[in-house]
């Protein structure tokens, strides 16, 4: 196991059982590039997949791709937080994507993190060190939205329409589902960790999340990824129409 992701693989194997996750590289770090293109490279290979992978309308099939996308994103973000407190390499040029296996994998150029507390054994050159967490989640922000999100969601928005608000929505959605998983998995962590990296990205008013007695985190979307006009509708477990609402004949 990787030194330097080896609390967040161990947090990972704790909540799923694995390391070898559908939409990750294996061990989160790709070792051998063949095969893999630059998360920055060109986007419309990215929607040729997503083509391929759902017979919908180009602006439907893009929604579902950046939902699968950005949850395999946000999950080495979220666990690196809760278990580490630390900010993995998720700019769009250190990820590689993958589109050969299911809508897609994404998997990390190196597991040495961009920024991490003052605090941590693996403070030292080359890794951005803060002085705190209110600074850490400003590194997270600055890295995961700043330097991935904004510039691939606005290279998708040039080339296919689709709403800002929903892809942001399904970005939330990932943060929330990748927190909820990885306080579950990591001794003495606390549910509200899902709020707290919600309100840090500013994406904490496009999901509904709570948490019941024992820790058990619910999560529901307030945007939709449109699974449900698929010509076989889906109505995912976490959206924000019941299926009364939603009118599927």
């Amino acid at each position: 196991m990787d030194e330097n992701a080896g609390p967040v693989l161990a947090a990972i194997r704790g909540a799923f059982g694995t390391t070898r996750l559908a939409g990750l590289a294996p061990g989160l770090v790709v070792t051998d590039p063949a095969g893999w293109q630059p998360a920055d490279g060109d986007v419309g290979l990215l929607l040729e997949a997503a083509k391929r992978h759902w017979p919908a309308p180009p602006h439907v099939a893009a929604a579902l791709m950046w939902k699968a996308y950005s949850y395999w994103l946000s999950l080495p973000v979220a666990f690196s937080w809760v278990a580490a407190r630390r900010v993995p390499r998720v700019a769009a040029a250190d990820v590689l994507i993958r589109l050969d296996s299911g809508p897609v994998r994404l998997g990390l150029r190196t597991a040495t993190p961009a920024a991490v507390l003052a605090s941590d054994p693996l403070a030292g050159p080359g890794i951005s060190v803060v002085p705190d967490e209110t600074a850490l989640l400003g590194e997270v922000r600055r890295v995961l939205v700043g330097e991935h999100v904004q510039p691939l969601l606005a290279a998708l928005q040039r080339e296919v329409r689709v709403g800002r608000r929903p892809m942001l929505g399904s970005l939330a959605a990932g943060i929330a589902h990748a927190a909820r998983h990885a306080v579950r998995a990591v001794p003495g962590a606390s549910a509200r960790e899902v709020g707290t990296l919600l309100g840090a990205l500013g994406l904490e008013s496009l999901v509904e999340w709570s948490a019941d007695p024992t820790g058990l985190v619910t999560v529901r979307r307030r945007t939709c990824c449109l699974a449900f006009t698929l010509p076989e509708p889906r109505i995912c477990t976490d959206c924000c129409f019941t299926p009364v609402q939603v009118n599927l004949g």
